[in-house]
């Protein structure tokens, strides 16, 4: 079980943050998420949940609405028009999949491994980065669980145990690769074995709940894991 982003692509410094940029622009809100201020609130799961968080602590733009089912509303379509740029970027291929993805889900496929996505991104951004880069082959054969098909995002685990539940196998036998402290959180409460890879946002993070840590999973000769490290996991 793979999460999206940060996990097949690196895509939160350059993706994702400066499609919320380009959304606030566009509605003219005068707020901009830097570098910095994105890595504390990548702390929350959830696009919508995060921006809701931080208009609830910076305040609200002088345009957005008063009552909260209208904020809401407001938020979701500032979501929606964030991932219709981020599915752009992503079209255009100007975001790469990371070393040793295409491999290690081709050695899963090839052995007759379920393989999945879990993410808390939306549907639309998270089949983009499948369909576009992973190439329609993969992309049929994978399956997906993103965005608000779980009422709770990670750290809950409930995005993996639905995983788990619709493909019919036991968490014990899972192995969920994650990048980030709360997908590590989600992964171990549903009961399963995780792999961190470091992404740009965690690189100087520390993992101690970890079952292996590396900075990205690699080809030959850079390779630092492959599908039987991730089998003999399930061993211990």
């Amino acid at each position: 079980l793979f999460d999206c982003d940060g996990v097949l692509v690196d895509t939160e410094k350059d993706g994702h943050r400066v499609s919320y940029n380009e959304t606030f622009k566009e509605k003219e809100l005068s707020v901009t998420w830097d570098v910095d201020l994105y890595a504390e609130l990548l702390k929350i799961g959830g696009g919508k949940e995060r921006m809701t968080a931080y208009f609830n602590k910076m305040g609200w733009p002088k345009n957005a609405p008063k009552s909260e089912e209208e904020r809401k509303a407001f938020v979701a379509s500032l979501h929606k028009r964030k991932t219709e740029l981020f599915a752009a970027l992503i079209e255009k291929r100007l975001l790469p999949l990371r070393p040793g993805v295409v491999k290690l889900i081709d050695q899963a496929l090839a052995e007759g491994v379920k393989v999945a996505v879990c993410s808390t991104s939306v549907e639309k951004a998270v089949s983009a980065i499948v369909t576009f880069l992973l190439g329609p082959e993969r992309a049929e054969k994978i399956k997906i669980f993103a965005g608000d098909v779980v009422a709770r995002k990670k750290p809950d685990p409930a995005i993996y145990e639905l995983a788990a539940n619709t493909l019919g196998v036991d968490p014990s036998s899972c192995v969920v690769i994650e990048d980030s402290g709360i997908g590590l959180a989600a992964a171990k409460a549903a009961g399963m074995k995780c792999i961190v890879t470091k992404s740009g946002y965690t690189a100087n993070q520390e993992f101690p709940n970890a079952d292996a840590v590396f900075d990205f999973i690699g080809d030959p000769p850079e390779e630092r894991f492959d599908l039987a490290f991730c089998g003999s996991l399930l061993k211990q």
